[in-house]
């Protein structure tokens, strides 16, 4: 067993991650890692690094069994646009994809989930766009087509339905 824990491993690694951005201007490439953890953390996932075309496995509820690419993105001027994702895998295994947003310290702020068919769809829509054929997409236009999730204030959100025969006689 590690003398250090995995969350306190990640903690120093957003630590040193920030710092190492504001000292250089340059990120530090750690991202990716940072927001496999957190998505994890916080949706009760499995990460599973030796699988192809997915990163992680839902462990319960509507989650459960469905297999997850993780994106992350860490926004460090909000004012700025064309933030864009990695390349998606559209040719692997995977059912959603989330993607975890952090702020200039590395801290996740808000989780999106998206289907495997509303992703495949809208990189279909446009065949003329070199970047959609490989996979590549903004973070506004995934947030679109995405389901918030997990934020900082509320934590885990569920979808919960309004009925508004409730209460009625």
């Amino acid at each position: 067993m590690s003398l250090y824990s995995v969350d306190k491993l990640i903690s120093e690694a957003r630590r040193i991650a920030a710092e190492y951005r504001r000292a250089t201007g340059k990120p530090l490439g750690i991202s990716a890692e940072i927001a496999a953890h957190d998505g994890c953390k916080y949706l009760e996932l499995e990460a599973h690094e030796d699988a192809v075309g997915y990163d992680a496995i839902g462990l319960s509820g509507e989650r459960k069994g469905c297999r997850f690419q993780i994106k992350g993105r860490a926004i460090f001027d909000e004012k700025k646009g064309g933030q864009r994702l990695g390349q998606i895998k559209t040719d692997q295994n995977w059912d959603k994809i989330l993607l975890v947003l952090m702020n200039e310290d590395f801290e996740t702020t808000e989780i999106f989930e998206a289907s495997r068919e509303d992703m495949l769809e809208e990189l279909d829509e446009v065949n003329s766009s070199n970047r959609k054929k490989r996979g590549a997409m903004s973070v506004v236009r995934f947030k679109h087509l995405a389901q918030l999730v997990w934020n900082r204030e509320e934590g885990l959100i569920v979808d919960e339905v309004w009925d508004n025969q409730a209460n009625n006689t």
